[in-house]
């Protein structure tokens, strides 16, 4: 899937994967797309839910090894 950014927040714990998608996401024009690299489990449940209370679309998720990609279009 294309990106227009890629955010590695592998290694931090929660809230840093949330807090820095965040400020990635200030950073895109609305319909483009952040990929999301994260370690911290929680992560997954936080960034769904994140998106779409902040009315973004989580496109696509995967797990490569112990590494979670996460691919959301900015609202």
């Amino acid at each position: 899937m294309n990106a227009n950014k890629v955010l590695d927040a592998k290694g931090l714990a929660c809230p840093m994967p949330i807090v820095k998608t965040k400020k990635a996401m200030n950073e895109l024009e609305s319909g483009q797309v952040l990929e999301i690299h994260a370690t911290d489990k929680g992560a997954k449940a936080d960034l769904a839910a994140w998106a779409k209370s902040g009315g973004h679309e989580l496109l696509d998720q995967a797990e490569e090894g112990n590494v979670l990609k996460f691919w959301i279009k900015k609202g």
